[in-house]
């Protein structure tokens, strides 16, 4: 009896695998898909195109085997940025410290030089950083924060692919429930043919598993973080002219800068001597020294005068005013 039950029960869970098969190659092909976990860390895949985040918000819709209240969205969002700074190096660095400071991490960075029209060289520097998904407008404020001038290229996009990942989750399920049946099949089995023939298919479920896991792991992490890419171009106004190595235009820049820097400061010691010092000194004076100079006065006529009361000499009249 389990002989006739094996044959009939395989036969029944092949359908049910071709069923899955063809509706998933029957599935609309979408620009979202995530790689294959087998070559390449899904999440990582993004560090070489458009910055990629995923947002998730609660879906007002109902998604078919989802209970309304648990259903979400998942909307990948894809952001670049191209801005003109004084200083690339730098600024790359600023993002750098910026994707740390909000939880994130850098995906990939580069340095490059360009030659600009004049045929001087300056350089260039691409970044890639993920930060986490509610801070992301934040992060790009601040970026655009590295110049005075209005980025180059700003580009900010978005896309559902809250069906793709509902239907791996109930791919999912119906592989593990597959899974499940064959493993019992499989210890029921008696004849060597028959535990083959499980076991083949038994591997082949369970690889579709690990696959589906993985663009499910994708849409998970991706959903966690947004990624920005940044393209620093150097401002060609601030570029020195370079002689021989030596850079005249940036030393009278310098020598500029440490005027300003010195006429600054003299600036703020005037300040500080008219608004605070001079105040501060004339209010001393009225305190204490106007008073013990009249003190010290007084006394020194005092004793002039008893001085001269000793010596037999009167005191000289005070003078009268001229008529």
């Amino acid at each position: 009896m389990i002989k006739k039950m094996i044959p009939l029960s395989l036969t029944f869970l092949l359908i049910g695998l071709a069923a899955c098969a063809s509706a998933r190659l029957s599935a609309p092909e979408t620009g979202a898909q995530p790689p294959p976990v087998a070559e390449a860390p899904a999440f990582d895949q993004a560090a070489g195109s458009p910055s990629i985040g995923v947002a998730r918000q609660t879906q007002s819709e109902t998604v078919p085997g989802v209970p309304p209240a648990q259903a979400e969205r998942l909307v990948i969002k894809n952001g670049s940025l191209s801005i003109v700074v004084d200083d690339p190096v730098k600024s790359m660095d600023k993002v750098t410290s910026l994707a740390d400071e909000l939880g994130g991490f850098v995906v990939s960075a580069n340095l490059s030089e360009t030659i600009l029209d004049s045929g001087l060289k300056a350089p260039r520097a691409s970044i890639t950083i993920r930060v986490p998904a509610d801070r992301f407008n934040e992060a790009l404020k601040r970026i655009k924060e590295e110049t005075i001038q209005l980025p180059l290229s700003e580009t900010i996009s978005s896309q559902d692919v809250t069906s793709e990942y509902t239907d791996l989750k109930s791919r999912l399920r119906n592989l593990e429930a597959a899974e499940a049946q064959l493993t019992e099949i499989m210890g029921s089995a008696i004849r060597t043919e028959d535990v083959l023939a499980v076991y083949n298919q038994l591997v082949q479920v369970r690889e579709q598993i690990e696959v589906i896991k993985g663009q499910i792991q994708y849409y998970e992490q991706s959903a966690a973080m947004s990624a920005i890419s940044i393209d620093l171009l150097a401002n060609a106004a601030v570029q020195p002219l370079t002689i021989g190595g030596w850079q005249p235009v940036g030393v009278a820049k310098d020598a500029v800068q440490a005027l300003i820097n010195t006429m600054k400061g003299l600036g703020n010691v005037l300040i500080w001597l008219v608004l605070f010092i001079l105040p501060v000194l004339v209010a001393l004076y009225v305190i204490f020294v106007l008073p013990l100079s009249l003190i010290w006065r007084a006394w020194r006529r005092r004793r002039a005068r008893a001085k001269l009361e000793q010596q037999g000499t009167p005191p000289a009249p005070p003078a009268q005013p001229a008529s």
